[in-house]
């Protein structure tokens, strides 16, 4: 697996994007692979105005769409190409030393999917194109992608800076030892200090389990600050972020637990909204 996905638009996060993609593969020594997605743009049909201009004005206007379809599929394919050669010169000059860059016809998610196989980290913004400068939305791929792939997905928030600390909320579940796991092995968020935090919430042995994530991750090398927190489990997580200044979040995909839903699940929007923060999803 030797390719970071970084999936590049003309959204206003494109830059955070390719910054958090380079910083990726210049972590993990790997190849930072440029995706663009040209996505397919449903043309309005044309009535049938037969009877009051006459078939072959009609026949006319059909042509016109065919052409201005073409023109416009050319101007996307020159668009893609450029930004996607700015995006690669912006990896060369920031020290990357492999950069691949590649545009697909097709959905986002599809041709993310096509890449997967040789995937080590899929960078996304948290929204695209179509929401212009709003930073509070939430692209609507982005539960899509994550729902259909297995590789870790990074998710830039706006102002994109490499991280000194990354928040990890562990509920004792398989979902969050499987995470712990792929932030050992995946080399990405080493040298980082790990705020892992739990909230009480009455599940049996949850204390002893997430004594032994710490010892876990203490002997992998990392500066742990473990908290054991009281309260709503949102608000609880989100005050300690705020308090302890936290620059990451991590956590592990569609977990049926509270914690997990405050990250990833019927609270995804609320969560993000309210967070400018980048985001690690774990599979």
């Amino acid at each position: 697996m030797n390719n970071i996905i970084t999936c590049v638009d003309s959204s206003a996060y494109a830059d955070d994007v390719c910054n958090a993609g380079i910083w990726a593969a210049k972590k993990l020594n790997k190849t930072i692979l440029f995706l663009h997605a040209i996505e397919k743009v449903n043309t309005p049909v044309v009535e049938n105005l037969s009877g009051s201009i006459g078939l072959g004005a009609h026949s006319s206007l059909l042509k016109e769409m065919s052409l201005l379809d073409e023109q416009r599929s050319k101007i996307a394919l020159t668009v893609g190409n450029e930004m996607l050669e700015q995006a690669s010169k912006l990896a060369t000059d920031n020290g990357c030393s492999s950069v691949e860059k590649t545009q697909r016809h097709s959905d986002i998610t599809e041709a993310i999917c096509d890449l997967e196989a040789d995937a080590r980290f899929i960078v996304l913004g948290r929204s695209g194109e179509n929401h212009g400068k709003n930073f509070k939305a939430l692209g609507s791929h982005i539960e899509q992608i994550i729902r259909h792939v297995n590789t870790p997905v990074l998710i830039a928030n706006k102002g994109f800076t490499e991280p000194e600390n990354f928040m990890l909320a562990y509920d004792g579940r398989e979902t969050a030892d499987t995470a712990v796991k792929r932030i050992i092995e995946g080399g990405l968020l080493h040298n980082l200090t790990c705020h892992l935090v739990t909230v009480n919430n009455k599940q049996s042995a949850i204390a002893e389990k997430f004594e032994q994530t710490k010892k876990l991750l203490i002997e992998s090398g990392f500066n742990v600050k473990a908290s054991f927190l009281e309260g709503n489990i949102y608000d609880a997580l989100m005050d300690y972020k705020t308090e302890n200044k936290i620059e990451m979040l991590v956590m592990g995909a569609f977990s049926r637990s509270k914690i997990a839903q405050v990250f990833l699940g019927s609270n995804t929007l609320k969560m993000m909204e309210k967070t400018n923060l980048p985001m690690v999803i774990l599979r």
